[in-house]
């Protein structure tokens, strides 16, 4: 995968009264042929590019069936998502059922780019959870050496 196609950087945009949200500039070329919206880890929604999407769902169906939290993160991956293309503004609809997961209101969402997936997040949950990360750099290291970074 090329440097460029990796989505970074965070970006605060506003939800409008419809349930949409901008994506940022320069991260619409990879969601311009499709992109999945759907309920993420730790509460937040994330916004997948078409390729990035088919990836995840080829190793969620290669889960064992036999496994009960198998078939859990499938629906729950599953049930929560949804296709979206972008308006001409470059803004995706998020359905009510997602903001209410997430505990997006009208108002602000923050977009943080997650190297394969766009993040969104309400600013309330966002904040604590970026502060407890930037607070505890040597827990976030051991975790990542038992990881093999």
């Amino acid at each position: 995968m090329e440097r460029s196609t990796f989505l970074t950087g965070e970006f605060r945009h506003a939800l409008d009264d419809r349930g949409r949200v901008a994506v940022p500039v320069r991260f619409r070329p990879r969601l311009a042929e499709g992109a999945t919206l759907a309920r993420w880890l730790d509460g937040c929604l994330a916004i997948f590019p078409g390729p990035e999407w088919d990836d995840l769902a080829g190793k969620i169906r290669a889960l064992p069936l036999t496994n009960p939290r198998a078939r859990e993160f499938a629906r729950f991956m599953s049930s929560g998502a949804v296709d979206v293309e972008l308006d001409r503004q470059g803004r995706v609809l998020v359905p009510s059922y997602l903001r209410e997961y997430a505990a997006i209101e009208s108002g602000e969402v923050v977009v943080v780019g997650a190297l394969n997936r766009l993040e969104l997040w309400t600013p309330a949950r966002w904040q604590p959870y970026r502060s407890q990360i930037e607070e505890q750099p040597e827990a976030l290291a051991e975790h990542l050496a038992d990881l093999g970074i």
